[in-house]
């Protein structure tokens, strides 16, 4: 009974840790600098993550249609492996143009118009450190799915606001990211 019970809590430690892959839908192993789409867990609750069509920044939004991947992405892990591993610092970013003079890469920003902290447009890749804290998210494990995360380790003396990003449905409809009690479960397609 007792090496039974030592086996169990030893799988469960090692069910999840932050060196283990995130694994797209088809169970293979997210590769930096491959497209994918960002899909949401529960059916009838909306599209793939897309950018908005409102004035710069153009904020990162859902789409309306279940039926919708939104646009690809891919991802940059501050480590530099091949591999999206969980809980590690990435930069998001859309391999898509925009209208606007400005990157597709995704920073988190506070809006207040919604008074809430909300994923834009606009990021600097790389350079991690203090002076871009808010290009960094993560990917952890949230039952048996994902969550995007804001909580960036890319500066040792700096102390963000951390939180889970969820879907805010704005009084104009959109489908915003933002800093959320409810995160956003999320899979990841293969573009």
């Amino acid at each position: 009974m007792f090496l039974a019970l030592c086996s169990l809590v030893i799988g469960l430690t090692i069910a999840a840790t932050s060196d283990d892959p995130v694994l797209d839908i088809s169970g293979q192993e997210l590769q930096t600098g491959t497209d994918y789409y960002i899909l949401p867990v529960v059916r009838g609750s909306g599209g793939g993550l897309t950018l908005g069509n409102e004035p710069c920044p153009l904020d990162v939004v859902q789409e309306q249609l279940e039926v919708s991947n939104g646009l690809p992405l891919t991802f940059s892990p501050v480590t530099n492996e091949d591999v999206v591993r969980l809980s590690t610092d990435l930069n998001i970013k859309f391999s898509a143009a925009s209208t606007c003079v400005q990157t597709t890469l995704w920073t988190l920003q506070t809006d207040e118009s919604i008074q809430k902290r909300a994923v834009t447009t606009g990021g600097v890749e790389g350079n991690p450190g203090k002076d871009t804290l808010s290009n960094w998210f993560n990917i952890q494990k949230y039952d048996d799915d994902y969550k995007l995360v804001f909580c960036p380790t890319v500066c040792n003396t700096c102390r963000p606001a951390c939180g889970d990003l969820g879907i805010f449905i704005d009084d104009a409809g959109h489908r915003r990211l933002v800093i959320s009690d409810e995160p956003f479960k999320v899979m990841f397609k293969r573009a």
